[in-house]
């Protein structure tokens, strides 16, 4: 195909006022005009002719590597390949009309043996509306790579095009969230200390009302709350991107995935840890929970239910309590799924909150999808639960709502789990206990079926887990008396003479007072390590339920 280079200038005649095009007498100078290329390109579809033409270099050198990249554009397709030389030509036609450079040879050659579409023009943003427009699956999933896309991918890369995205910009995107933090930690500290100076001034005066109302405004105009991105937000962000990318693959648009290989750091799971007395008293002292993942002991539990026991929600707590139902789970429970004279349940359903509509899902995993023994106890506290309902259902007549769930409002309908979280907070704030999430009470759950002699497979089995290593890096805290059991008897496996010889009858001896089971006695005579709970080593109603210390060991005491 014809191609050439040429030299112009944009004189016009005086008189005329038109283009002199060739006959302008300065051409014979090098330095006058620019120079122009043109390439004739494969005809369209239609038979119809069309070129490459661009104009404006310095140098004939500088028109002629143009050209050249061009005839090597054209040259990466056979001559019998109509398809590949219809793609190159299209692609320097728009490449033409958009002004922009020429297209890498390599990269190009790559997307043609592809076959990538080489006109595209994709920026990340819309790949990703594109692909989020697109996906399937469960609504909360959905919502969380939505917010991904919104909050962090779209403002940090949405602008670069698909085609073009690198690991390096991945990279500096990440960075940037990370240090983002710092700035977000300070938003929030000038907001929470500007509500609490607002607080501090009185209501009454006109100084004071004008004084809130210019502390309010000036509070209107700050950062809301934000939370802090961890590295596990930061893994799903990468998660989503990866996702999305890996689907544009799929559709033959890029091929390569960058955020495969952009390295984080990892976002380790917290471990969760037992509300011990000195870990009680750090709280009660600096208001830090030692892990953000806390569990009560036997004893807390006990308190707690003890306490809620006329609570309508009392069944349900239990149930957590004791069997590690999701609260999600045990809000969705239905009595068709519950078979209290065989001690049963099947876990078939879940609420789960988007924004604040709540809806019904399967459970979280196919693994949670299972059926849980009842113990006798929990039996007949949902035994009395259902009792109660029953009798709600007579006194409400026409205006129950039959929803069918286990747990219910007084009318019937369905709880939003929201709400019973919040029922849970202000129930254990009325005795003073140590903070936990509703969440809490399934690793508590974890925790007493582990010391009561559970393997790690009954509990994740139990807890519901795809995986038997969240339960055993997550859910599964040793209390210290089952810890300090295990402790005890490792030490007796190995045979000592010198012990032997100074005990002659060990097991009729009191242990001695070094080696007893840290109590009350261990906390200073100041400091009382939960506040209001004056009877927390008083026995409860649920002691016997959750005791896990070994039968040697009130032998000991």
């Amino acid at each position: 195909m014809k191609g050439s280079t040429h030299r112009r200038c944009y004189c016009r005649d005086l008189h005329t006022g038109k283009p002199l095009g060739k006959k302008c007498p300065k051409l014979s100078s090098r330095k006058h005009g620019s120079y122009s290329i043109r390439q004739e390109l494969p005809p369209r579809e239609d038979g119809t002719r069309r070129s490459f033409s661009r104009a404006g270099y310095e140098s004939l050198k500088a028109a002629q590597a143009d050209l050249d990249h061009v005839r090597a554009l054209l040259g990466l397709a056979d001559a019998d390949d109509a398809e590949g030389l219809a793609q190159i030509a299209d692609l320097l036609e728009k490449v033409a009309e958009e002004k922009a450079p020429l297209p890498n040879i390599e990269a190009t050659r790559r997307r043609l043996s592809h076959g990538l579409d080489l006109t595209s023009r994709l920026t990340v943003g819309e790949w990703l509306d594109m692909w989020l427009a697109g996906k399937k699956g469960r609504q909360s999933a959905i919502s969380r790579d939505e917010s991904n896309i919104r909050v962090h991918l779209k403002p940090r890369i949405g602008h670069y095009r698909l085609d073009r995205l690198r690991v390096a910009h991945l990279s500096e995107t990440f960075e940037a969230i990370a240090e983002a933090n710092v700035e977000i930690a300070e938003g929030n500290a000038a907001r929470c200390k500007a509500s609490e100076d607002l607080s501090q001034i009185p209501w009454k005066g006109r100084e004071h009302r004008a004084h809130r109302k210019a502390m309010k405004a000036a509070i209107a105009e700050m950062e809301p709350y934000r939370r802090i991105v961890g590295p596990a937000t930061r893994q799903r962000v990468r998660s989503t991107l990866r996702a999305a990318l890996n689907a544009a693959i799929a559709q033959q648009l890029i091929t390569f995935n960058p955020a495969a290989h952009v390295e984080l750091e990892a976002g380790k799971r917290p471990k969760a840890l037992v509300w011990t007395e000195e870990r009680i008293l750090h709280w009660k002292r600096t208001g830090e929970k030692p892990s953000p993942v806390m569990v009560w002991t036997p004893e807390h539990i006990g308190l707690f239910l003890d306490h809620v026991a006329e609570d309508r929600l009392y069944a349900l707590f239990h149930l957590i309590a004791f069997r590690g139902l999701r609260r999600g789970e045990a809000c969705g429970q239905k009595w068709t799924d519950t078979n209290l004279d065989a001690g049963l349940i099947t876990v078939a359903k879940q609420l789960v909150v988007n924004g604040w509509e709540v809806y019904e899902d399967d459970p979280k995993t196919d693994a949670g999808a299972r059926t849980i023994a009842l113990d006798s106890d929990t039996v007949q506290a949902l035994r009395r639960h259902r009792a109660q309902q029953d009798k709600d259902r007579n006194e409400w007549e026409n205006a129950w709502v039959e929803t069918g769930r286990v747990f219910t409002k007084e009318n019937g309908e369905m709880l939003h789990p929201a709400n019973v979280t919040r029922r849970f907070v202000e129930l254990y704030e009325e005795i003073g206990l140590p903070p936990v999430r509703l969440h809490d009470l399934r690793h508590g759950a974890a925790t007493l079926a582990h010391a009561a002699g559970a393997d790690l497979k009954d509990i994740q089995e139990m807890l519901g887990h795809s995986s038997i290593t969240i339960t055993a890096d997550t859910y599964t805290s040793l209390l210290p008396e089952a810890d300090l059991a295990i402790a005890e008897a490792a030490a007796r496996l190995v045979p000592r003479a010198r012990a032997t010889s100074e005990n002659a009858a060990p097991e009729a001896e009191a242990e001695p007072d070094d080696t007893e089971d840290p109590g009350p006695e261990s906390v200073p005579d100041d400091a009382d390590p939960l506040g209001d709970i004056s009877e927390i080593n008083s026995p409860s109603a649920h002691a016997p339920l959750t005791q896990t210390a070994s039968d040697e060991e009130p032998e000991a005491e």
